[in-house]
């Protein structure tokens, strides 16, 4: 069985960052998961390049990787607990004129990652600018596709960026695991959109035989209205072959800590062929 977790982790940008992070490392080591999908994944524009970045594969070669970047230091705190991931990062936009913002996919097995352009917009100074990380790897002994998804709201972008990641998976004859912040509330246009791609796509959520908690996002965040109630917007999509056992919320201050402004979603599924 495959367990997989994804985790919009705002990161840098919450309080006590530190104690969050121990939080993030302390749940990983505990479930020792295959596939780990992050967004907000951010690195200081103005730190220092780090000298040495372990398990780093590339994606995207614009960016050197810092000694800050979030990814980088979990990587690291990770490998000292005595967890091995590769990983690697696709560079997204610059957010809140400091950060150089991307999503990260780690994993147990190697990985051959790329990034794909996915937003009409291609500057990285324009937050609209959206890139999908997609890695190939293994789990169980299955080789799948993978993807760390953060995009944007149905009215603002999304159904063009949709519709270039479902044209790139298309082509992928491998089962599918999307996880992220997908901006669109279950029930709503953008999700039903997901639902009837031709990638007949599953939610976890569902498809699961034990389901824990609901929503992932418990009020105001950035980017939401200040008066928006919980929604469900990070999810886990993946193609039919997959048996999916679990899917469970976490670090929501039920079952775990809260580490950031989203929700954890933890997903244990045996992989189709």
């Amino acid at each position: 069985m495959a367990k997989f977790l994804t985790l919009n982790t705002h990161s840098w940008m919450e309080e006590e960052p530190e104690q969050k992070l121990a939080d993030l490392v302390q749940q990983i080591v505990r479930e020792d998961y295959d596939v780990i999908c992050l967004q907000e994944v951010n690195q200081e524009i103005n730190s220092s390049p780090a000298e040495e970045v372990a398990g780093y594969v590339v994606a995207q070669p614009l960016l050197a990787i810092h000694d800050d970047h979030f990814a980088h230091v979990l990587v690291g705190e990770l490998q000292q607990a005595g967890l091995q991931y590769y990983w690697s990062w696709a560079y997204n936009h610059i957010g809140y004129d400091r950060y150089h913002e991307g999503v990260a996919i780690l994993s147990k097995e190697p990985l051959k990652a790329k990034e794909l352009l996915v937003s009409d917009i291609d500057d990285p100074k324009d937050y609209r600018r959206r890139q999908v990380l997609l890695a190939e790897t293994v789990v169980d002994g299955q080789a799948i596709q993978v993807a760390s998804v953060h995009l944007s709201w149905w009215n603002k972008g999304f159904q063009a960026e949709w519709g270039r990641l479902e044209a790139e998976l298309k082509a992928s004859f491998l089962p599918l695991v999307l996880m992220g912040d997908f901006n669109n509330p279950a029930g709503q246009e953008g999700y039903e959109h997901i639902l009837a791609s031709p990638l007949q796509l599953q939610d976890s959520h569902l498809a699961a035989k034990e389901v824990q908690g609901e929503f992932t996002m418990g009020g105001h965040i950035d980017g939401w209205e200040a008066k928006t109630p919980p929604l469900r917007i990070d999810f886990t999509f993946l193609s039919p072959s997959w048996q999916v056992e679990r899917s469970a919320v976490i670090f929501d201050g039920v079952a775990g800590p809260i580490v950031s402004d989203h929700f954890g979603l933890e997903v244990l599924a045996y992989p189709g062929h």
